[in-house]
């Protein structure tokens, strides 16, 4: 027996051994490195065990810490709202302002619901683009302070879209904006585009508040009142800037959003479930196709497609220009399936007519066999406005046309407009050897719409007396007529001077 007790002691004593011999001296694991590779390959005559102690008391690891993954989670997010608290890495702003934005929002469940619903749709892809570029995702949040998540938010500013961007700023990060789409609402390219330039801020001042406060006041003039403070000894935080209201309180808004979203319960407040998994996918589109077929085959509300593709505002997607859609996540194959088996005839009932001349709604309404006002709601025409030559227009697609709107045109569509010029009927007779054409010249309008109002060709001549129809401008009118008085008063005036010149004068004869 005392044989055996010894023999299992032995071999204990040779299994501790082994399990020391574990890395090289020095070594230390790193996450992602391959440890098994290292107790492999060392000698074991050479391996010595070297404990590691740590220097103070165990701390409890800061959740900044661990969302940046020094420590792997166990689980993952039960919901998207859990995913983003996890990724919180912005300092947080202690100023009186946030609790006086945590209270306005926490008195207004019903305007937080709403938001935060509309938010369903777009936060997921939010969170992915911030955690692929590794940016704090309390930035996911922003456009609940921008535009509470709609991204057909039009400011007095003309910023548009969920992030809210200038036309201008909008065009240094190449979002397009022409007569068919605006990118600024785009649901994919607004959110590369707001990333790019929240990074490009934060790269110039170096701080996630004053990077927010140049996105809503400019980085010039962030750097400007950063200037300021530094030449008069002061301070260059977020809060020790002299700033607009609006950007003051800019800060405050979204840290009281996080504040709410990271302890919805302290605020009495319920976040509605936001699955933690996309809600949409992308579709690719090869024929141009109408907005309400579209979404009939992905069999989605209207108002729902429209949700998801914000950009497109005509009723007609023009696959050279939007060569993708953006549809819910299971609606999507449904979509491609309705689409190959779609046999009632052509996709789009609309095209694209770019103007030869510059024309009025009537005039154009008229050779395009469409109401004048449908006409001037679809393209968005004011009223007392021309078209200019050049433009392009949606217009009713014939039957025959088989042909999509060539890239060109759907990538670069503008829409020019003039102040119109009210005109006013007027009838002349023509003199001995008018034709069209002189008649066009002497009044100065065009001969093709002298003859367009007069139902005659522009090689037509008129005979002596006979009666021609023009459309003059209100002004031009005015202007002959008052020539015309102008010339009898001024008549009238010459006979009474030679009348009164014919006279002889009195001081002559005295």
């Amino acid at each position: 027996m005392k044989l055996f007790h010894i023999a299992c002691l032995a071999g204990l004593l040779w299994l501790s051994g082994c399990a020391t011999q574990v890395g090289t001296p020095g070594a230390a694991s790193t996450p992602g490195s391959d440890s098994t590779t290292a107790t492999t390959t060392a000698p074991a005559s050479e391996a010595t065990h070297t404990p590691q102690y740590p220097a103070g008391p165990l701390l409890p690891i800061a959740p900044a810490r661990a969302s940046r993954l020094e420590v792997m989670p166990l689980f993952t997010p039960s919901d998207l709202w859990d995913r983003i608290r996890r990724g919180f890495a912005m300092p947080d702003l202690q100023h009186p302002l946030v609790q006086d934005r945590e209270q306005w929002y926490a008195n207004r469940p019903d305007y937080m619901q709403r938001m935060t619903e509309r938010s369903r749709k777009y936060l997921f892809h939010i969170v992915e683009e911030l955690e692929r570029r590794n940016m704090p995702t309390e930035l996911a949040l922003l456009p609940y302070i921008e535009s509470a998540f709609n991204p057909q938010a039009v400011s007095s500013a003309r910023a548009a879209g969920m992030w809210q961007f200038m036309p201008a700023t909008g065009n240094y990060f190449d979002l397009k904006q022409n007569a068919f789409r605006d990118d600024r609402r785009d649901v994919l390219a607004s959110t590369r585009a707001a990333l790019d330039y929240l990074q490009k801020l934060y790269g110039m001042f170096g701080d996630w508040h004053l990077a927010l406060a140049a996105y809503n006041w400019g980085e010039g003039s962030v750097g400007r009142a950063i200037a300021r403070n530094q030449k008069a000894g002061l301070g260059t935080s977020y809060t020790d800037l002299t700033m607009p209201t609006e950007t003051r309180l800019y800060v405050p808004k979204l840290q009281a959003v996080k504040n709410i979203v990271a302890n919805p319960e302290a605020f009495r407040t319920e976040l509605p479930l936001i699955e933690n998994h996309p809600y949409f996918q992308t579709v690719d589109i090869t024929r141009d196709i109408d907005v309400a077929l579209a979404a009939r085959l992905a069999d989605v509300e209207l108002s729902d497609f429209k949700a998801l593709n914000p950009s497109l505002d005509k009723p007609v997607i023009l696959a050279a220009g939007t060569p993708q859609i953006l549809l819910p996540w299971d609606n999507a194959k449904v979509f491609e399936r309705n689409l190959a088996a779609y046999k009632d005839g052509q996709y789009a009932s609309w095209t694209v007519w770019t103007l030869p001349s510059t024309m009025s709604t009537a005039e154009v309404a008229r050779r395009v066999g469409m109401d004048e006002t449908e006409l001037r709601n679809i393209n968005r025409i004011p009223p007392r406005m021309r078209v200019k030559a050049g433009s392009a227009l949606i217009v009713p697609r014939s039957a025959t046309t088989r042909t999509d709107v060539a890239e060109h045109v759907a990538d670069n569509g503008k829409l020019s407009l003039a102040p119109d010029v009210v005109t006013r009927r007027s009838v002349v007779r023509a003199r001995k050897g008018d034709t069209v054409s002189s008649l066009a010249k002497r009044h100065r309008v065009s001969a093709a719409s002298l003859a367009d109002w007069n139902d005659v060709k522009t090689s037509a001549a008129f005979k002596a007396g006979q009666e021609v129809v023009l459309m003059l401008p209100v002004r031009m009118q005015a202007s002959r007529d008052t020539q015309a008085s102008a010339g009898k008063r001024s008549a009238g005036k010459s006979s009474a001077r030679v009348t009164r010149e014919s006279k002889p004068s009195r001081k002559k004869r005295r």
